[in-house]
């Protein structure tokens, strides 16, 4: 009984250990996000000027990752790129979104003559900000419209 006690602790005493390696890899892939605070003309009194209001389009994009911003030309019936619409039922009002204070030139989907804005990534816990200017202009067919409250609502679309 003795010699078999001495055999099992002489197994232990040699143990071995052998160490090995294993490979960890990832592909980060491009991702962006995008927010817009609301445009709100406020309230429109026919004859009495334009408005003009600003609304922020915000983008986190992962670092260097190039996109661009586009607005289509919102959810109105009879809106286009270059004279988008509010409505209120069959009534609208006439508006523009554009990418200067000076509205020279429409944002929009990069087609018939609107422009997009473009950017770069700086990482998902950072923005890129971007101002949409609106203007409401005071025209005969908005002095047209029926009065009551008018929307619309403006699709924002990142390409990356």
């Amino acid at each position: 009984m003795l010699a078999v006690v001495t055999l099992a602790a002489a197994g232990t005493s040699g143990a071995v250990t052998k160490v090995g390696n294993f490979g960890v890899s990832t592909t980060l892939l491009k991702a962006c996000s995008v927010t817009a605070t609301a445009l709100n003309f406020g309230n429109y009194i026919a004859g009495a000027g334009a408005l003009t209001v600003n609304s922020t389009v915000n983008v986190s994009c992962t670092r260097s990752t190039a996109f661009s911003v586009a607005l289509n030309k919102g959810t109105t019936a009879g809106g286009t790129i270059s004279q988008r619409l509010l409505s209120n039922g069959a009534s609208t009002l006439q508006y523009n979104l554009f990418r200067t204070a000076a509205a020279a030139t429409v944002f929009g989907d990069g087609t018939a003559g609107s422009r997009t804005r473009n950017g770069v990534g700086t990482g998902l816990a950072s923005t890129v900000r971007f101002t949409v200017f609106g203007r409401l202009p005071d025209s005969a067919s908005n002095w047209a419209a029926t009065p009551g409250g008018y929307t619309d609502t403006v699709g924002v679309t990142v390409t990356y």
